[in-house]
């Protein structure tokens, strides 16, 4: 099934997950699969995050396509930049701040367990 880029739903969450500013969610296909939540593209401006969450009965997969980043790994900090990929898997906490000067852009999925 092909998804066109004017079919994509946008969204917007402020404070995610406690978090700071307002992200930006772009839907990539529906219907998911019934074992997907979540297919999106996230884009955080500077000084945007996502606060720290536990996933559980899901794994959540990101891949950096734009800028660079500071992400939470169970307590640990990172920086991360475009070509990087992440992985949280379930029972494991993640986070992620754009402390960039340019906006941070991630594809994200959601897999249920």
């Amino acid at each position: 099934m092909i998804t066109r880029k004017s079919e994509q739903e946008h969204s917007v969450r402020e404070s995610m997950r406690g978090g700071n500013g307002i992200v930006q969610l772009t839907g990539l296909t529906k219907p998911l699969p019934a074992n997907a939540r979540l297919f999106s593209v996230i884009r955080l401006t500077p000084g945007t995050s996502i606060g720290y969450h536990v996933h559980e009965n899901e794994t959540e997969l990101f891949y950096f396509v734009e800028g660079c980043a500071r992400v939470c790994d169970d307590g640990a900090y990172f920086d991360v930049c475009a070509g990087d990929a992440m992985s949280t898997a379930s029972g494991h906490g993640h986070g992620v701040e754009n402390t960039g000067d340019v906006d941070v852009v991630i594809v994200a999925a959601i897999i249920k367990d």
